[in-house]
């Protein structure tokens, strides 16, 4: 190096001192005086080559300008420019201009260069102005070519141009500080060309033109495979997906939703879409052909998921990285200034003020680099959250659709809801954090480097302090990780048993259990708090140690120096002080991130386990063309198992050949494998072996009806459109259209969840009418008649399964005998083989088990015979007419006014499930002072602040110490030994963290036992609510704040509001620090805080609904899976998968709506905060530069520079605490909600306990009895006055939906009596306990129900009974046997809803609950209707002998179950139509229970040729 150069910087260093400008000296000392001439003509000539080779490949392959040119001729396009496009060009031309302006300067005059070789200099201007050339040419032909994006060597020259600007406008400052002067025209097209190919740099970036192409004669088309269009479409509803780079860069393409916030609470038709890239669908097709990438990739059936994550994400989290690795490299170059500055503020006379403005601006200009930079990753962050959270839901949906039955029995529907909440939530959190991953290494890097700067060998003691703070996590982390785990398998069980009480509530309530399932709910959730505690008491550890190791680090390094004999100045003290308190931010970091990949891990496997689950055979059916077979159904050698583990088929030996057109009857015994055969032909059952052919389209209508939340018309539809006659005429054969009247809206009202509002027949009969809309070609018809009554039977089975379906090629399973002569083939099944195959006549002279069940229908028919022949008589009109005033005169008044609805109902749209309660405006103090004073009325809460604020002056005083005692420069005399200072620095430290650990321990047990008590209170609210809330309420809107809600409150609330107040502490606390120094800057931070303040107020209306709306829209997505789950065999039999993955996707989007742009508000407002900080923290820069030299001591201000480097930081910690603590309470609301449902009445009333032997005489007496399900629907029960002898057998009958199961539940007080009431043996029911009247009662519901577990928990959950009692309850209900052969006896397993027994079984199992009771009152709800005749007949000898001294009330469709009843009720419309002994009704030809009869009898030709015979 010359030695002009060398004086140059040798006169720099010892005027200015400026030690951020020695590194420079180092490379500025060079053999050759045009070095960087030289390196910057080199790099530029290989990038021109690399370019002209580009352009050669191009001309050599002829071809493809070829097609480019025809395409061009063909299609002459026109490009609409994009701002992006106009950008490029202007910054192009501008750079060519700015390099041909250079050339020309110093053809005129060579002074200016610091290269003495003309031909070098020349040279360095002359190769630039050439690859500029060819880029604005290139630039302007892009319109031409139809590019969607610029070319890879566009933008490779574009970044690369940036990273030379950026090298030559560094070694510009330090020669224009070595050689103080005045600006040249020179240095101001330098700074432009920096701008401009920063520009440049962000466009390269995004990379896409932003052209949109149109045809020339204005006609849109899609030239390039639809790509350019599509999007644009799309796009119209998305600001984000039209803003420009500035609109991106400061979130303002918000501005219109703020504008819209502020003035009215935002509602879902406020909120835009959200852009293409993010929608479910796009994100989902990605995912799906990453999979099948790895899957070919690897040639495996199962791919990998974390390798097709990897590929989905890669792009994305790439840019992320970039941006992060920006930000954390701009942080550190505040803390690498201090030393220059406080030398500068110490030596302030010798120095040109220009240089301290100079170093502010620096300061300034790494605070907006990292504040824009941040803001972006942490955006594009939460972006790819987004789109992998949409992509992975979507998968676990489609999963779910195609489970094989043996998955299913291994995922509850409860788990698998747990994978789409907690499980997809913990990866999403992990893509967040994988920016930290690259973060850690360039913050420990550079934090190092400026410590080595600093401190010499004192940072190797750093480094060495750092490592072993950072090793403490290896230990922490293992520990955390099987934690982690436990508590997920905790919650997983919790979550299960949650949904399965939800689900079985009514069973729950009917026989007293609430106590007990509320017990095993506590039970599991004390197992997920004890691993939840040892989990935040490890995250209490981790937070003091991270707290503490700033200061931790700290004494050891100063420590080290003393013992080495480095000087402690003080800039040097606060650079490292400055230094270490960034490095506590990786180090913080470190914990959380290990914790997430533990807990990321668990999910990733927890999911990637279920989607590798198997699948149903899609190959299992094989699909005939109509044309080529005869035969609709054809099953041949069929073997087929419902578990493959087991050694027993379940069916075996099936042959099955069914002609178009024929109807096929499938009859046996319960658990002989009807079922089973019908959903072999759908391909649900798993083939062993044989062949399964079907040809056309099929229709299913399972055995437990599965209804859609939704209209009555939507269920029927299905999805289909609305054709009018068609729909009339299903109707009609279904019998729907009486029902129809009867409802407030017909057709549109809207069905509660699981058809909860629907009577049994009614629902059974919708989803009958489902099947004949479809107007398929196959039906598949599950015991369709058991669910209703005579009449409504004969009528499904005359005019839908003989009418509308005569066509048709139909299979129906069927208890009921008087429908099996007209079918066309019979086959009866047995053990899991078709026994007997034929008509019914050649069935009946087989003579080999088919007569047992037309022998026990037979015996039926009789009694029914018997009765109605013995009452027969020939009545007179006239006393026809009298009699009939009283027994029939209510039926007379329900004539007046037929399907009268009260107004009320209208107003209401007979709508049952509301929408989901949603608080507006700011969340109530009452809210925030509830959780906070759950706990010992919030006691602790003084002491967690105390003990921060101890915290924060300790460490205040600690680095002012260290500040005053060190000497400003290196040869001032320290005032005090430095060991002295050292000790006193090192005791405060250990106070500090001592205050941290407190604080820590305080907050993770407060917040714990809140959530854990506000639990408590839910749950209890919860089982305590009346079962209209459940009906009423979606099981998803519950689990929804049971799983995700409260994960919030265990895991993240007291944190986050903890850190509302820790970040206002810490911002006191630098203010203090920084006014102390220079109160001017107190002066400026007042309106700056009014202005954040105000930013805040803006912000948090939006906010605070975006994310409320965020909350509801999740209960949908889970609700409808959980639907869908439950009914995947019909949405598969209908072919309508796709149909539900759409509606899926839908509600995802619905979802991502709200959460984006919550996120997206955030980011908006910690922008604008950021800007606000830096200018603060800028100004009292200036201040402390512009103060004259002795007002000020230089290691204060230091100090206090230290301290506002993290300003931006805090202020904007402070804001978006408060916002997010905001946010997540609405969490708190949520669970707060349902902790204060109304409840039902008490369950004892200690001073009205009946005596222990009630009901002794089982006397049943209604007064004036009126119900409703809720105040804005229509009664189902009016004015009902009747009563019921006791020990006397009592049946009730009436058309589907006449009110039976509805005064079942009023016995029960399931629902409260409007008005009037019933009192049984003398005792008003409504003034006792609900557990001492439900647990005397006895009932086999309707819907038989069981719960996962074993078969004697089911039977006796209670443990009241012997294991004899239960063989002796089981051999009477026909379940001896079963139980008996299986291996683990009476702990054989029951699964989720008892899906391994057949629905015969379960209700053989209700029975045995009832007969294990033994209660004076035994209610049976049409328990029989899903087993065969001579099962049935079976069930009534043993109730019969069982209950022959007891009340036992029976509603039945089947008529020979109540025909030998003492009493008979015949209800209609919800009134009481006729009340008498069978004989006297059946005195009257005209009676309606007489009317049942006839219908009951005629059906069957069986009863034509006993009643010839009588």
């Amino acid at each position: 190096m010359g030695l002009q150069d060398q004086d140059v910087s040798t006169s720099f260093i010892s005027t200015t001192n400026l030690k951020f400008l020695q590194f420079p000296v180092t490379w500025m000392q060079l053999k050759s005086p045009c070095f960087w001439e030289e390196v910057g003509m080199i790099l530029q000539l290989g990038f021109f080559g690399i370019i002209f080779l580009h352009f050669v490949q191009k001309i050599v392959s002829k071809t493809s300008w070829n097609i480019s040119n025809q395409a061009a001729k063909d299609h002459p396009i026109v490009a609409k420019l994009s701002l992006s496009y106009r950008a490029s060009i202007v910054c192009s031309t501008l750079m060519l201009s700015i390099h041909a302006l250079k050339l020309l300067m110093l053809l005129n005059s060579m002074n200016d260069t610091r290269c003495n070789s003309k031909l070098e200099s020349y040279s360095s201007e002359i190769v630039p102005v050439i690859p500029w050339a060819v880029t604005t040419i290139i630039v302007c032909k892009v319109p031409k070519k139809g590019h969607i994006r610029f070319p890879w060597i566009l933008r490779a020259w574009w970044a690369f141009s940036f990273f030379l600007s950026i090298m030559f406008t560094v070694l510009d400052i330090y020669l224009k500080t070595a050689k103080p002067g005045h600006l040249k025209m020179l240095d101001y097209a330098n700074f432009i060309g920096l701008l401009a190919s920063f520009v440049l740099l962000i466009i390269s970036i995004r990379g896409e033109t932003g052209l949109v192409f149109t045809d020339s004669n204005s006609i849109a088309e899609p030239l390039l495979s639809g790509k350019t269009n599509k999007p644009s479409n799309q796009n119209r509803g998305s600001p984000y997906g039209r803003a420009t780079l500035l609109e991106l860069i400061t979130f303002s393409w918000l501005n219109p939703l703020f504008s819209v916030g502020i003035k009215k609470p935002l509602e879902e038709d406020d909120i835009p879409d959200i852009d293409v890239k993010d929608s479910a669908e796009f994100d989902s097709l990605a995912f799906y052909q990453n999979l099948k990438q790895v899957r070919e990739k690897d040639g495996s059936t199962n791919p990998s998921i974390y390798k097709a994550i990897f590929l989905f994400i890669r792009k994305k989290a790439a840019m992320n990285a970039m941006f992060a690795v920006i930000s954390a490299g701009a942080s550190y170059i505040g803390p690498y200034l201090i030393d220059d500055f406080v030398k500068f503020l110490a030596e302030k006379k010798n120095r040109n003020i220009k240089s301290g403005f100079l170093l502010a601006l620096a300061f300034l200009c790494a605070k907006m680099v990292e504040t824009i930079a941040q803001r972006q990753w942490i955006f594009g962050a939460r972006q790819l959250g987004l789109r992998l959270r949409a992509a992975l839901i979507s998968s676990i949906y489609k999963k779910g659709l195609v489970l094989s039955s043996l998955s299913r029995q291994s995922h509850t529907s409860g788990e698998i809801i747990n994978y789409m909440s907690v499980d997809i939530q913990r990866i999403t959190d992990f893509i967040w954090y994988l920016n930290i991953i690259w973060m850690l290494p360039v913050q420990i890097s550079l934090a190092i480097y400026i410590l080595h700067i600093s401190l010499g060998l004192g940072s190797v003691a750093a480094l060495a302090a750092t490592l072993i703070v950072m090793s403490c996590n290896i230990p922490i982390t293992r520990i955390q990780k099987t934690y982690q785990s436990k508590i997920m398998d905790a919650k997983d069980d919790r979550m299960k048993a949650t949904s399965e009480v939800l689900r079985n509530m009514k069973t729950i309530k009917l026989q007293a259990w609430d106590s007990q399932f509320l017990h095993k709910l506590e039970r599991l959730r004390k197992v997920e708090y004890k691993w939840l505690w040892k989990a935040r008491r490890l995250a209490a550890t981790s937070a003091f140690i991270f707290w503490g190791s700033p200061t931790f680090i700290s004494v050891v390094t100063f420590g080290a120096c003393i013992l080495m004999g480095i000087q402690l100045t003080a800039g040097r003290v606060l650079s490292a002080l400055a230094t270490f308190r960034m490095l506590q931010d990786p180090i913080f970091n470190l914990p959380d991130l290990l914790s997430v990949i533990a807990q990321a891990k668990v999910s990733a496997d927890r999911v990637a386990s279920y989607l590798q689950e198997e699948e149903i055979e899609q190959d299992a059916v094989e699909h005939v063309p109509k044309d080529q077979t005869i035969f609709d159904v054809e099953v041949d050698n069929g073997k087929f198992t419902w578990d493959p583990e087991s050694t027993n088929p379940t069916l075996d030996g099936v042959h099955l050949k069914v002609k178009r057109g024929m109807k096929v009857a499938i009859c046996g015994t319960v658990g002989s494998g009807k079922s089973s055969l019908l959903s072999c032909i759908l391909g649900e059952l798993e083939k062993l072996s044989g062949t399964v052919k079907i040809s056309g389209t099929k229709a299913y209508v399972p055995q437990s009806p599965w209804i859609l939340t939704g209209t009555i018309r939507e269920n029927i539809l299905f999805g289909n459109p609305f054709d009018n006659d068609k729909y009339n005429r299903t109707v009609k054969a279904c019998a729907l259209t009486k029902d129809f009247e009867l409802f407030a809206c017909g057709d549109l009202t809207e069905i509660g969840e699981r058809g909860i509002n629907m009577s049994g027949g009614q629902k059974q009969r919708i989803q009958i009418a489902r099947a004949v809309y479809q107007d398929a070609d196959i039906y598949l018809l599950d015991d369709p008649f058991s669910a209703v009554d005579a009449h409504t039977g004969t009528h499904l089975f005359e005019d839908c399964l003989m009418g509308i379906l005569k066509y048709k090629t139909v299979l129906y399973v069927t208890h009921q005998v008087e429908f099996l002569p007209v079918a066309d083939i019979i086959l009866v099944m047995q053990n899991g083989r078709i026994a007997q195959a034929g008509t019914f006549e050649e069935l009946l002279k087989q003579n080999i088990g088919f007569e047992v069940l037309v022998g026990a229908h037979k015996t039926a028919l009789q009694s029914v015979l018997t009765v109605e022949n013995s009452n027969k008589t020939f009545i007179d009109p006239e006393c026809d007419s009298e009699s009939n005033t009283d027994s029939t005169s209510n039926a007379q008044v329900l004539q007046q006014k037929p399907g009268s609805v009260p107004p009320e109902i209208t107003e209401n749209g007979g709508k049952l499930v509301q929408d989901e309660e949603r608080e507006k405006g700011s969340i109530g103090k009452e809210v925030y002072w509830s959780y906070l004073t759950t706990l010992k009325g919030g006691v602790l809460i003084p002491v967690i602040i105390l003990a921060q604020s101890s915290f924060q002056v300790l460490q205040i005083i600690s680095n002012y110490w260290m500040a005053w005692a060190s000497p400003p420069t290196s040869e001032t005399k320290p005032t005090l030994k430095m060991n002295f200072v050292l000790l006193v620095y090192s005791l405060l430290a250990v106070g500090s963290s001592l205050c941290v650990l407190v604080r820590a321990m305080l907050v993770e047990i407060t917040g714990l036992w809140t959530a854990h008590t506000l639990f408590n209170k839910m749950l209890h609210s919860l089982l305590r609510a009346p079962m209209a809330f459940f009906d009423s309420t979606p099981a998803g809107r519950i689990l929804n704040r049971a799983s995700t809600d409260q994960s919030v409150l265990d895991l993240e609330m007291a944190t986050r509001l903890g850190w509302c107040a820790f970040s206002v502490i810490q911002l006191l606390g630098t203010i203090a620090v920084m006014s102390q120094v220079a109160w001017q800057v107190f002066v400026i931070f007042i309106p700056v805080t009014a202005i954040c303040v105000w930013y805040q107020q803006y912000y948090i209306p939006t906010a605070r609904e975006l994310a409320r709306l965020a909350g509801i829209q999740r209960a949908p997505i889970l609700h409808h899976f959980a639907e869908s789950l439950a009914g995947a065999a019909t949405i598969r039999a209908f072919g309508h998968k796709n149909r539900f993955i759409e509606a899926n996707l839908g509600l995802i989007d619905n979802h991502s709506r709200p959460w984006f742009h919550n996120v997206s508000a955030m980011e908006w407002l910690s922008f604008r905060l950021n800007l606000l900080s830096n200018f603060v923290f800028a100004f009292s820069l200036v201040v402390l530069v512009a103060l004259p030299e002795g007002i000020i001591n230089p290691s204060i201000a230091g100090l206090a520079v230290t301290y506002g480097i993290n300003l931006n930081v805090l202020q904007a910690s402070v804001i978006w605490n408060i916002c997010n603590a905001e946010n997540k309470m609405i969490s708190v609301e949520r669970i707060l909600q349902y902790s204060n449902l109304a409840s039902e009445a008490a369950l004892e009333v200690e001073e009205r306990r009946p005596p222990n032997n009630w009901p002794e005489v089982g006397t049943i007496c209604f007064r004036n009895l009126e119900i409703r399900y809720a105040e804005h629907l229509p009664s189902v029960l009016k004015n009902i006055s009747c009563t019921f002898p006791g020990r006397k057998k009592i049946g009730v009958v009436g058309r589907t939906g006449s009110g039976k199961s509805t005064l079942i539940q009023a016995i029960f007080r399931i629902v409260e009596p409007r008005e009037g009431c019933i009192i049984i043996d003398n005792v008003d029911i409504s003034r006792i306990g609900l557990h001492d009247l439900r647990s005397r009662l006895s009932i086999i519901p309707q819907d038989p129900t069981m719960f996962e577990g074993t078969v004697r928990g089911n039977l006796d959950p209670l443990v009241q009974y012997s294991d004899n009692e239960v063989w002796q309850v089981l051999d009477k209900c026909q379940l001896g046997e079963i139980v008996c052969a299986k291996e683990e006896k009476l702990d054989a397993t029951v699964t989720e809803n008892g899906e391994n027994w057949s629905v015969g079984q379960r209700q053989l199992l209700c029975l045995g609950r009832a007969l294990l009771k033994k209660s004076s009152i035994l209610v049976l709800d049409e328990a029989t209707a899903s087993v065969d005749s001579a099962t049935d007949g079976v069930i009534q000898k043993i109730i019969h002998q069982e209950f022959k001294d007891r009340t036992v009330v029976t509603i039945a469709h089947r008529i020979h179950t109540v025909i030998d009843s003492d009493l008979i009720l015949v209800l209609s419309d919800g009134r009481v139509a006729e009340f008498e002994t069978p004989a006297k009704l059946l005195e009257r030809e005209d009676s309606l229970f007489s009317k049942l009869i006839r219908e009951y009898s005629t059906r069957s030709k069986t009863f034509q040729q006993l009643r010839k015979s009588a």
